[in-house]
């Protein structure tokens, strides 16, 4: 009796997950379905190996992270969404830094996230931060805490679209390199 009940209890509590928001949510029952739960929360999806794309730039950042962009490309609501892979290629675990949240009350009242970065128009002479939603929340990757030896993280980024004759700009994440990305028209 007790054995049934333990097993009761343990697909009761797999039936449920507790989302980035502290509130429970009911458990997906497939891997499409539990990677969409992620997105619209905003949680990362760690892999084992990075993303197959041509990089449009690789930028090092400190202790072993590497942040290999993949894909700028504009989306019909007027954004520009930057995606890629940040990866630990040291043999140690790595903390991610705080810096790359940047230093905007707004965001640092969200926690860990990617919001600290910015791209560059050289020609137009404007710089654009990443989006905000209403509540402040940077429209990027967030929660990032550590990465095991070896671990990679798809990461994205949402930009204010610039004009459509810009083809290039640059990209800058607090303590990475910096780099000029493609644009995808």
């Amino acid at each position: 009796m007790a054995l049934a009940l333990g097993v009761c209890l343990l697909l009761g509590m797999a039936g449920c997950t507790t989302g980035a928001d502290g509130a429970e949510t009911a458990a997906p029952k497939d891997r499409a379905a539990a990677a969409a739960v992620g997105k619209a929360q905003g949680e990362t999806s760690r892999e084992q190996s990075p993303n197959d794309a041509e990089a449009l730039a690789e930028l090092q950042g400190q202790h072993g992270l590497r942040l290999t962009l993949t894909a700028a490309e504009r989306d019909a609501g007027g954004f520009l969404t930057v995606r890629g892979t940040l990866s630990n290629d040291s043999a140690e675990t790595v903390e991610v830094p705080a810096g790359l949240r940047g230093n905007e009350q707004d965001v640092l009242r969200n926690g860990q996230s990617l919001g600290g970065a910015t791209l560059v128009d050289q020609r137009a002479r404007k710089r654009y931060y990443v989006l905000r939603d209403t509540d402040g929340r940077p429209l990027t990757t967030m929660g990032l805490s550590s990465l095991k030896p070896g671990e990679h993280v798809r990461v994205f980024m949402q930009f204010p679209e610039p004009p459509a004759g810009t083809r290039h700009m640059g990209f800058h994440l607090p303590q990475f390199d910096t780099a000029t990305i493609r644009i995808t028209p």
